[in-house]
């Protein structure tokens, strides 16, 4: 599972910048073999010290971390809903990511000019998100007229989507995200096919110098601070050379944060041969995990051996860990948890 997050921003915020730090940062390609390959894409580890130390632990010939897409996206400019700049490459670039990492500037520097002639967070995020509700809502009227149709011929689950769909509308002409009109889980996977942009998890990556505090007004979103210029300056330095400057990258923060915002975490499987990251969705079933290795071992799974990444390396091996009772045998049930190392009975 490769799952990808758009960096979006207006002109002149550092989203290219961040970008070009990110993709410093890729993974040999060779080892996901469905991975895009276009400039616009970067295939990033994400940091994850248990992988290293299980690799160590197994001495493994080869360690295949968990990877992240980051995808480079069109400047936005206001009025890209109405096709505004490359408003429709933006949107379109848009709906074929999983999330949004937002790039909003809140440093100030006269040499570099904003687009609005005026540094305002909030302003910015503004003027994306209207666009994103502009866009949806006529995604969501045209939506609500077919459903409309089909509901005449007592189409019950034409019924159910009306009603749903009409409530996004209705949030959306109120300037809400269609992520905050209050859907359910259930209610979300039946509109998933409309495609909403604003129904799209959002990360804000506050672009602000090093020593600048949050304002208030921002602290209530999901977000990561970063000082991108000086990451930039640091991606090409030797770990010596920061630890002597005493500058420290959170560019890691952002990766891991981003990871999260997907909803997605790791179970691992370890030996001489391999020691490899699993990207899974959070709460799922052994089975359902399984088919992060082969499709297959949904329907062919039997069991599944089950032991925390550090219980094991406490006891030493493998054989240590059985006596001890802490390798447990796990049915179709098991919910698996984030650091579980697995051998699946297929």
């Amino acid at each position: 599972m490769s799952l990808s997050i758009g960096i979006v921003g207006l002109p002149n915020v550092g989203k290219s910048t961040l970008f070009k730090v990110l993709t410093k940062k890729q993974v040999d390609i060779a080892n996901y073999p469905f991975c895009t390959i276009d400039p616009s894409v970067g295939v990033v580890e994400v940091p994850d010290e248990r992988v290293k130390k299980l690799a160590e632990f197994s001495k493994s010939k080869k360690v295949v971390p968990a990877v992240v897409e980051f995808v480079d996206i069109a400047g936005l400019v206001k009025g890209a809903s109405e096709g505004e700049g490359l408003g429709n490459k933006f949107l379109a670039n848009i709906r074929e990511v999983d999330a949004i990492a937002q790039v909003v500037r809140v440093f100030k520097n006269d040499k570099i000019i904003h687009v609005h002639n005026e540094v305002n967070p909030q302003n910015d995020i503004g003027v994306i998100e209207t666009e994103l509700i502009l866009a949806d809502l006529e995604t969501a009227t045209k939506r609500v007229a077919g459903l409309e149709r089909e509901a005449k011929t007592g189409n019950k689950e034409a019924v159910k989507k009306l009603e749903i769909a009409g409530r996004v509308k209705s949030g959306l002409e109120a300037g809400k995200l269609a992520r905050d009109c209050g859907l359910s889980e259930e209610e979300t996977l039946l509109v998933k096919d409309m495609h909403l942009l604003s129904l799209k998890p959002i990360l804000y990556v506050y672009n602000m110098l090093e020593g600048d505090s949050v304002q208030d007004d921002l602290k209530n979103k999901n977000y990561v601070a970063l000082d991108i210029k000086t990451e930039e300056d640091m991606a090409d330095m030797s770990a010596e050379d920061k630890k002597e400057l005493g500058v420290e990258s959170k560019i890691n923060n952002l990766i891991v944060e981003a990871y999260k915002l997907l909803g997605l975490m790791n179970f691992f499987t370890t030996g001489e041969d391999e020691t490899r990251a699993w990207t899974i969705k959070q709460n799922s079933t052994a089975p359902e995990a399984g088919v992060a290795i082969h499709t297959d071992f949904r329907e062919k799974f039997i069991r599944a051996d089950v032991i925390g990444w550090q219980d094991l390396l406490d006891t030493g091996s493998y054989a240590k860990a059985r006596e001890k009772g802490l390798v447990r045998t796990e049915g179709k049930e098991y919910i698996v948890k984030d650091g579980d190392v697995i051998e699946f009975r297929v």
